[in-house]
């Protein structure tokens, strides 16, 4: 074959279609490449997008899972109101007979667990709860989920069951107290064994139940805040305030 043929026009059209093909080829392999590198990143983006949803998932876990303590306020029910009551008729009754306050008494139910309000001001006139609270009450070294072992004082830690006077006011080693005079058999030597009501830092004014709160040593212990509020109605009533330990 001679040189000067492949300057034919056939040649010519036929090398310039070798061309074209051999471009489009190039064109569509990096096309091809570009793509799958473009893939690669959104897969790689998205696994550390879905790394971080998670991340934030779990760091914003509750430690106490919303449902179970759902369950467990429903399990444990609030103050029984219709049985304060009961005790609060009783106990102005006894209030009447033995000329003591017949406008207000305090109620403590040993029996709710620690963590919700179980101290009670009662308005004897009005038949009405108008404060509830905190209490802190024993840390008696027998004591068992079922039950706590009562006492006659206060100096073993246990709780001391029955109605009391509340007496004088002084200033303990815990600070502001009132006194504590049994009135019952079991609770008669609540005075001498230093049984009292006072506020203390452990306890919280508002209910945190399902945990509990901090052990007295057998005295009726609440917050600072509630115990200025039983000390408005102390020292106005005219007569001895009544408190009833029950549960």
């Amino acid at each position: 074959m001679k040189i000067q043929s492949l300057k034919s026009p056939a040649t010519l059209l036929f090398i310039l279609v070798l061309l074209s093909c051999i471009n489009a080829k190039s064109t569509g392999f990096k096309k091809s490449t570009a793509s799958n590198q473009n893939k690669e990143k959104e897969k790689a983006t998205s696994g550390k997008k879905e790394k971080k949803k998670f991340s934030a998932t779990i760091k914003n876990v509750s430690p106490y899972p919303t449902k179970a303590i759902k369950e467990m306020e429903i399990s444990i029910p609030g103050p029984d109101t219709a049985l304060i009551s009961v005790f609060a008729k009783k106990l102005k009754t006894f209030a009447v007979e033995n000329k003591y306050s017949t406008k207000y008494c305090f109620l403590l139910d040993v029996s709710i667990p620690g963590g919700r309000n179980r101290f009670f001001v009662y308005d004897l006139e009005k038949n009405t709860i108008i404060y509830s609270a905190l209490v802190a009450h024993e840390s008696c070294s027998e004591t068992s989920r079922s039950g706590l072992k009562s006492s006659s004082g206060g100096t073993t830690g246990c709780r001391s069951l029955g109605k009391y006077k509340v007496g004088e006011f002084y200033q303990g080693i815990y600070g502001k107290s009132y006194r504590l005079y049994g009135l019952d058999d079991n609770n008669s030597g609540a005075y001498k064994k230093g049984v009292v009501i006072h506020s203390y830092g452990c306890v919280p004014d508002k209910e945190i139940y399902p945990m509990t709160i901090c052990n007295s040593l057998g005295s009726p212990m609440v917050s600072y805040q509630f115990f200025q509020k039983l000390s408005a109605i102390i020292g106005k009533s005219e007569r001895p305030v009544l408190l009833w330990i029950y549960g």
